[in-house]
């Protein structure tokens, strides 16, 4: 990004000045709020603040790129959940909200802090290094608002190996999903290729030309109608593990995953049925989406290992809510 030069139209005023700035670079807000606390962003020669409150005409400078800190990955002690481990590998339930690696943020505390690779260094030591420094024994990856099973890498020839049966798409990997409404069919099969979208960054999405393979199979579960409305039940096994699959092709369908604001869920659910109510909304703080089995061949014997996960305590009290 090289330097650019803004007014402020009038019809912007009341804008929040990180709105504004992420929808006229078509960038992340977090891009932006990485680009004000680097003092990039400039407010009639003054430095901005995220929460600035825009009047219109305005003139504001971006200075340029920000500069990040680099990335690192660091031991941090934090509590792992392990279903399975030997010399060559472990198998980890991440919760919710736990980044797997360094990544996006605005501070060096969120870049770099809390993630599964930190927790990973504490408790493990020594993982393979073929994925690089800042993503050791990292063989695939789940959201940071999915939850469930990840499978870690200790050496280098493991992690070669499960990396050839993750490309030859013999690791098979089943979730488990909410859905708002009812799908129409029991069971289905979406092919829809994948990129990024061009107008909101951190979204994906199946509607441009050009994206990458993407195959999802699901089957229906459960059918629900509750006090809050109708819900569905889902298995999903997937053949590709491109960004954000699931919850884009669910979405595609019409049917966006529970707690998935980002592909058009609710971020409260109202009661449609009033009676007797002891809440009129609930709400969920994360996507309903878990990575809940998990079958593949061990890199060393070759011998099957077939494990799984239950919903976790969060993901069953909301069911419990509907």
């Amino acid at each position: 990004m090289e330097q650019i030069s803004l007014t402020v139209a009038a019809e912007a005023a009341g804008r929040r000045l990180d709105q504004f700035l992420a929808s006229a670079l078509s960038v992340s807000r977090a891009r932006v709020q990485e680009l004000i606390a680097t003092e990039k962003v400039l407010v009639n020669g003054a430095l901005g603040k995220p929460s600035h409150r825009l009047c219109g005409q305005e003139h504001i400078t971006v200075l340029g790129p920000a500069e990040r800190p680099p990335l690192r990955a660091t031991a941090e002690e934090i509590p792992l959940d392990i279903v399975y481990e030997d010399a060559d590998l472990a198998v980890i339930n991440k919760p919710a909200g736990m980044m797997v690696h360094a990544g996006a943020g605005a501070t060096d505390d969120t870049r770099n802090r809390g993630t599964l690779v930190n927790a990973l260094l504490h408790h493990f030591g020594a993982l393979s290094e073929v994925g690089g420094d800042t993503r050791p024994g990292i063989v695939h990856r789940l959201d940071k608002e999915t939850s469930g099973l990840i499978i870690v890498a200790k050496n280098d020839e493991a992690h070669r190996k499960l990396a050839e049966q993750f490309s030859r798409r013999e690791v098979k990997k089943k979730y488990i999903a909410l859905v708002h409404g009812w799908l129409k069919k029991d069971s289905g099969t979406i092919s829809a290729a994948i990129s990024r979208d061009r107008l909101r960054r951190t979204r994906m999405t199946t509607r441009q030309s050009g994206g990458r393979e993407a195959v999802s199979h699901y089957k229906v579960l459960r059918r629900l109608e509750s006090p809050f409305g109708k819900f569905t039940m889902v298995e999903i096994k997937i053949d590709t593990g491109r960004t954000h699959q699931i919850r884009v092709h669910l979405a595609s369908l019409g049917h966006p995953v529970v707690g998935d604001t980002l592909y058009g869920a609710p971020g409260e659910i109202r009661r449609i049925q009033a009676k007797n109510a002891v809440k009129s909304t609930i709400s969920l703080p994360r996507n309903f989406l878990h990575a809940a089995e998990l079958e593949l061949l061990h890199p060393r014997n070759g011998k099957p290992i077939a494990l799984n996960a239950p919903l976790p305590k969060e993901l069953q009290e909301f069911m419990a809510q509907l």
